[in-house]
């Protein structure tokens, strides 16, 4: 937990930094020295740190400036002041500017060490907060099921592909379950202890979108009071996942390349160019090969991104897999003192259904009939499966006419799930697997109403 854990040693004593720092490094710390606050302040515009040891008397900039800037830049970096100035109200007033802890010299080396210890704790658990604050769900399982070949495979890919720090491109249909691979092979990696950090591409506009994922400076934009850190920065050492990464817009897909190719970032309005180490894993329902040519995604993130590409199958590929998802679906959702089980008939109805919307869906489809069944045993009429999305047959596009053209073909397609979704545009555009904007375009494009 605290092997690696970057510190900045700011104090106008060489001989004691020099000291110091031998005896961190061999507790497996990452130590930087500077001889100055100005100097600590510099390094902290280029690198993240972890924790600050800062002396109080320093020539230029003294540590309470240090400590002012940190809480008002880096409020995620931690300090502890140490000095040889035995005053109370220095040590009250280096508390309520933003220091962890104050320590006199001379110290012992176990004491200090204890602090810096209990400092990182309280690090991790501002980081977990804020985590938390962002509605990212760090408890989700991580247990993928399923018996098919065709997951096992990708299973058996996704724990090779954790042994590095390559970049990820997730392929794979609406609800086919890319972020539980993404948080599978965040945990079985070497940075497993670090945080997992998830944003959706398709879920805010394009300035936020680069708020949440860089950061800002205090002054930025209206409404930025404050300096705030980005998701790349908080993610650091451990894994970012970009879901519907082909949603992002052209204006700032050159921003994250440059992130991808030397982990170099800016926050918004901010001049000094930062790094964190963080693993990429995007993932798309998109095939953005295409959308290179049609030049809505660029050629050169697209290669930078898919170094090791995955594709998830869908659930009308997965075979009996069917069975065994809806099983656990109703033995998590059940009551514990009435449990419910599939009829044959019900079991026959999951298996020949296609699933547009994949495990998402069934897992919708389960809980929905938990709530309608009237017995322990579920019947088909309690799935409520509609007939349009079983499998196709051949005779499904002709008509007197003949052959029904592909655009023909979307049409039917897109209003039988507008439909079948109560013109739920959300919930429908999930289930073909596209955007809401795509859908919208659609909709339009055939004039649906």
């Amino acid at each position: 937990m605290y092997i690696n854990s970057k510190i900045l040693l700011a104090d106008d004593d060489e001989t004691m930094c020099y000291l110091l720092k031998e005896e961190l490094v061999n507790s497996g710390f990452q130590v930087d020295i500077v001889y100055d606050g100005k100097y600590a302040i510099d390094n902290l515009k280029k690198k993240n740190y972890d924790l600050v040891l800062l002396d109080l008397e320093m020539k230029e900039v003294n540590g309470d400036q240090v400590l002012e800037f940190i809480r008002e830049t880096y409020p995620e970096t931690i300090s502890i002041i140490l000095t040889g100035v035995n005053d109370i109200r220095t040590a009250v007033k280096c508390v309520k500017i933003g220091a962890f802890d104050y320590l006199t010299k001379p110290y012992e080396f176990d004491e200090l060490e204890l602090v810096i210890k209990k400092a990182l704790d309280f690090r991790k658990l501002k980081v977990d907060n804020e985590l938390l604050k962002r509605k990212i769900d760090t408890e989700k399982p991580t247990r993928i099921i399923g018996d098919s070949s065709s997951i096992k495979e990708v299973i058996n890919l996704s724990l090779k592909a954790s042994n590095s720090d390559s970049n990820i491109l997730l392929q794979g249909e609406t609800g086919t379950g890319k972020e539980l691979f993404a948080e599978f092979i965040h945990k079985s990696s070497n940075r497993k202890d670090k945080p997992f950090v998830a944003i959706n591409c398709a879920s805010l506009p394009d300035q936020l979108i680069e708020s949440e994922l860089f950061g800002h400076e205090k002054g930025a934009f209206t409404d930025a009071r404050n300096s705030k850190q980005g998701l790349v920065e908080i993610a650091d050492g451990g894994t970012l996942f970009l879901d519907e990464i082909g949603e992002l817009s052209l204006s700032l897909q050159p921003k994250l390349l440059r992130f991808l190719e030397n982990g170099e970032f800016r926050r918004i309005g901010g001049i000094n160019n930062l790094k964190s180490n963080v693993r990429v894993i995007g993932a798309t329902n998109k095939d953005l090969m295409e959308e290179a040519e049609k030049k809505t995604f660029r050629r050169d993130l697209l290669f930078r991104l898919n170094v090791i590409t995955l594709t998830i199958p869908p659930l009308r590929d997965r075979g009996k897999d069917k069975l065994v998802l809806a099983k656990y679906f109703l033995d998590k959702k059940s009551s514990v003192h009435h449990p419910k089980h599939l009829s044959s008939e019900a079991e026959k109805e999951l298996l020949n259904y296609n699933f547009p919307g994949n495990v998402r869906e069934l897992e919708h489809i389960i809980e929905r009939s938990i709530i309608f069944s009237e017995g322990e045993e579920i019947l088909p009429k309690d799935l409520s499966l509609t007939k349009e999305f079983t499998s196709l047959s051949e005779d499904t596009f002709a008509t007197e006419e003949g052959i029904l053209s592909m655009e023909d073909v979307e049409k039917v397609h897109i209003r039988k799930a507008l439909v079948y979704y109560n013109w739920n545009r959300e919930n429908t555009a999930r289930a073909l697997g596209v955007s809401q904007k795509t859908l919208y375009s659609k909709i339009k494009k055939y004039n649906l109403k």
